[in-house]
């Protein structure tokens, strides 16, 4: 047997056992890692009504946001709040124009502040942006998710929203237990590892993707 034919048997040999391992990892890894991440709502409400403890400006626009509502009772809230701190934010917060915003009701501002204290020490808590509005406002941002969810008596839920940059609520359309998947539980905390930390996992990997086409097209 003469090179070129050695050469040609282990091309084949190496196509042959390289193949069935790229098609399984490519099934094993989920449609959505290889594509974008669904839309389910257009143009969320932006959320101009709101203000920080220190009055200033928080905006969905331009953003990469999981979306949160809290309600009057936060310390229910604590154990969720955690395991988002540990599964999501802890790894994604330094990201650029990635931000955690949890509509609040006025009056809940020394709660608050506890939690804050608790989420420091599971990661630096400078993108967890705690906003303030009337139960009215945080009612219509919540209504504007267009979801199969609803608000609490407290204007609390545990489901928690990925919302693009274009104020666009991203979810999954085609989830195996939910069909239509808008908000993830924060209390399940598989839930939040396994789903939402894969979505937001695709979501930064697509606007990394169309940065570095961006770059790529001003350098030619």
């Amino acid at each position: 047997m003469n090179t070129t034919d050695k050469i040609k048997k282990f091309l084949v040999l190496g196509i042959l056992f390289l193949l069935p391992i790229t098609a399984y990892i490519f099934f094993a890894s989920g449609v959505n890692n290889f594509g974008r991440l669904p839309i389910l709502t257009h143009s969320v409400s932006e959320i101009y009504q709101f203000k920080t403890l220190n009055g200033s400006q928080i905006v969905l626009q331009d953003r990469i946001t999981v979306l949160g509502f809290f309600g009057k009772d936060v310390r229910s809230s604590h154990a969720n709040a955690f395991n988002l701190g540990h599964k999501i934010y802890k790894k994604n917060y330094k990201f650029d124009d990635f931000q955690f915003v949890i509509l609040m009701p006025e009056g809940t501002e020394d709660d608050v502040k506890l939690l804050k204290i608790k989420l420091a020490e599971i990661e630096d808590p400078q993108n967890w942006n705690f906003v303030y509005g009337a139960d009215e406002a945080i009612q219509n941002v919540f209504n504007s998710l267009q979801t199969n969810y609803s608000l609490d008596a407290n204007l609390s839920t545990p489901y928690v929203f990925i919302i693009d940059k274009d104020r666009n609520l991203r979810g999954r359309d085609d989830d195996e237990d939910e069909g239509i998947l808008y908000g993830f539980d924060a209390r399940n905390y598989s839930e939040i590892n396994n789903k939402m930390g894969d979505d937001i996992k695709v979501i930064l990997a697509e606007y990394r993707l169309a940065l570095k086409k961006y770059n790529s097209k001003r350098e030619i």
